[in-house]
């Protein structure tokens, strides 16, 4: 089912669902417009076509001591293939990087950490380069504000 015809309705639910997905069926069928069944139904829809992914809790990093940004830029010297599938496998592991990218530009991969303190991403640091062969740079800019973050994709 990955051609799923999304109409406002399913908008308006994935909506609501981006802004609070504790909402219970009653509650959100009655901010849609539609009896409880029908809504039911629209979110298992929606969830069986993987238009929703999963729901999570969305944690304040500062309140849990996490009180970095940082934003790492990489080139590489090798573009292969086997490469890339090793280093994605790699970074996939390391629980301090929040989103990875491979990235068109100046730069082939962009990598946002979030750690604790400076300390803390030195040892990220120090780790990346001496476990990833062929990196030819690596790039860091630390966050100074938040000026805006939201996890809702604008539908």
């Amino acid at each position: 089912m990955n051609n799923i015809k999304i109409d406002s309705t399913d908008r308006q639910i994935l909506r609501e669902l981006q802004d609070n997905a504790e909402l219970g069926i009653t509650e959100l069928a009655a901010r849609v417009n539609l009896s409880s069944t029908p809504c039911w139904r629209r979110v298992q829809k929606l969830q069986d076509a993987g238009v929703i992914r999963k729901q999570v809790v969305l944690l304040d990093p500062a309140k849990v001591g996490l009180n970095v940004s940082v934003f790492v830029h990489i080139k590489t010297r090798n573009h292969s293939h086997a490469w890339y599938v090793n280093f994605a496998e790699k970074i996939a592991h390391y629980d301090e990087v929040a989103e990875f990218y491979r990235m068109s530009g100046e730069y082939d991969y962009l990598m946002r950490i979030v750690v604790a303190d400076i300390a803390a991403f030195d040892r990220f640091y120090k780790r990346l380069v001496e476990e990833t062969p062929d990196l030819s740079d690596v790039t860091s800019s630390f966050a100074m504000e938040q000026i805006k973050y939201t996890t809702a994709l604008p539908i």
